[in-house]
């Protein structure tokens, strides 16, 4: 039985995560290539679809091409995406069914550095399905701004926060038909509300305070002004409250997980 002071001991991972981090890219090495096509099809066919066929027939949006105001929030929403993916279904995996993280709590590894390392791995796999999308942002000259280049930190961040708040879903998860809750009761939701499709202003006065705080729209609010040459206002902020939820997220993670696997 785990002690209830070790139990909610914050995390000490230190730097011994990077073995498992580099344990899952070994293994997602052998099929990186279709995985970065299967995390850069489904925001592609969003914003092209939606940006060139539905942008045609609609005014500026926020000063802007409707396409290049969806782009920017294509690539935090993918990047949001991928970070979940991960530290729901791979995670799951690794920690239920492969049990390949009791195979390394076999080692002298403990379970902060597996935590740590599957929350830094899947962030880095977010990255890349981010990075994807800016390139091809670029290519389609939806963005010329040397600022765009900064939207690289935020793309990280994002799947930092988005990574942890998985892990919390993965700590209680029975099956993986948990996760369509998660999903359906919160992820979708807040890629509606958050000003990915169109301009979060526009929601009524009650869902908009609301969807405010949620961490999509932070990412939002600093990786569109970047990517349409501006400086994001209240930086600071936006940053923080991302940050915030991202140690708070990794913290409650922490603790459900030895909850359930270490008592």
């Amino acid at each position: 039985m785990i002690r209830t002071t070790a139990l909610f001991q914050l995390p000490r991972p230190g730097l011994n995560w990077f073995p498992v981090w580099r344990r899952n890219f070994l293994v997602w090495r052998k099929l990186a290539i279709p995985s970065i096509l299967g995390n850069l099809a489904d925001p592609l066919i969003y914003m092209l679809g939606l940006g060139y066929g539905l942008g045609n027939m609609l005014p500026e949006v926020s000063g802007v091409k409707y396409v290049s105001f969806l782009s920017a929030g294509t690539v935090v929403a993918s990047t949001m995406n991928a970070a979940t993916f991960e530290a729901l279904y791979s995670s799951f995996s690794r920690m239920h069914v492969q049990k390949t993280w009791d195979a390394i709590l076999n080692t002298p590894l403990s379970l902060d550095h597996v935590l740590a390392g599957e929350l830094v791995w899947a962030a880095s796999k977010s990255l890349l399905s981010g990075l994807a999308i800016l390139v091809v942002i670029g290519a389609l000259g939806l963005t010329q701004s040397p600022l765009a280049l900064w939207a690289i930190p935020v793309i990280f961040l994002t799947g930092l926060t988005f990574a942890a708040m998985g892990l919390i879903v993965c700590s209680l998860a029975p099956s993986y038909d948990f996760f369509m809750y998660y999903f359906t009761l919160f992820i979708t939701p807040m890629l509606l509300v958050s000003g990915i499709f169109f301009p979060a202003d526009q929601l009524p006065a009650a869902v908009h305070a609301v969807a405010s705080w949620l961490p999509l729209a932070h990412a939002v609010q600093l990786a569109r002004p970047l990517l349409l040459g501006e400086v994001p206002s209240n930086i600071f902020g936006h940053v923080g409250a991302l940050t915030l939820i991202a140690l708070v997220a990794f913290y409650v993670a922490s603790v459900l997980t030895r909850k359930r696997l270490l008592k």
